[in-house]
């Protein structure tokens, strides 16, 4: 088990506190437009990742990976972000909507999708919103990300979350494919986006979950240290 420290937004304001988590599931291959996923999967082919044997897939990580930091370290320069939506489910069973980034080492990915996923730290953003808040306007939430590139930020991802399974459906695929119930303590990623221009290895991520119905985002900002291997 660990504990991390979160904004609870909800009705306007704002608690801080500590929540223990159990269990870190990562999501993949999530898309509704099989076309989207069947690009995803031709993106990771290029790196020589293998396809999936059926989608949705879910991968098991360490709870440890988990972080709030705005800097991490990863062995090698082979590494990169992706943003996503996560739900965490308090001790309570009540639904929270955040923002994470699966930081995966594409070398590695290579050959292991599951080894990769506990290779690099997964930062996640200190904001939670209720997802009560936004389940009725579930498909208007955003998801961008910049890379660091040069002097300035790029542009990295761009869409709509109706790209990808609402996750009370990734939930009960879980749960449909023998994996059992996502219960009290669980934070699950939810699925990425492409990446424009590709999946490249890049240091500095930024990353913004948007709420255009109720006017708020949730940023996040972190630096990759890649160290010599």
């Amino acid at each position: 088990m660990t504990e991390l420290t979160f904004d609870f937004q909800t009705n306007g304001t704002s608690t801080r506190r500590g929540v223990a988590l159990r269990d870190l599931v990562i999501a993949g291959w999530t898309g509704r437009d099989p076309h989207k996923v069947q690009e995803h999967i031709e993106e990771l082919a290029a790196l020589g990742v293998a396809p999936p044997p059926s989608t949705p897939c879910f991968y098991r990580a360490g709870l440890e990976t988990l972080t709030t930091a705005r800097a991490i370290d990863c062995l090698g320069s082979e590494s990169s972000g992706e943003a996503e939506f996560v739900i965490v489910i308090d001790g309570g069973g009540h639904w929270w909507v955040g923002l994470g980034s699966d930081h995966t080492d594409r070398k590695v990915e290579s050959y292991s999708i599951t080894v990769s996923k506990q290779m690099c730290p997964k930062p996640v953003a200190p904001t939670l919103w209720a997802f009560d808040e936004v389940a009725a306007h579930w498909d208007s939430l955003e998801l961008r990300s910049w890379v660091q590139e040069g002097t300035g930020w790029t542009p990295y991802q761009e869409g709509s979350v109706a790209g990808m399974r609402d996750p009370r459906d990734t939930v009960a695929a879980h749960e449909a494919q023998g994996r059992g119930v996502l219960g009290a303590g669980t934070l699950m990623f939810g699925g990425t986006l492409p990446a424009i221009g590709g999946i490249r290895p890049r240091q500095g991520f930024q990353m913004e979950l948007r709420d255009p119905v109720l006017g708020r985002a949730i940023t996040h900002e972190y630096t990759a240290r890649w160290l010599a291997e």
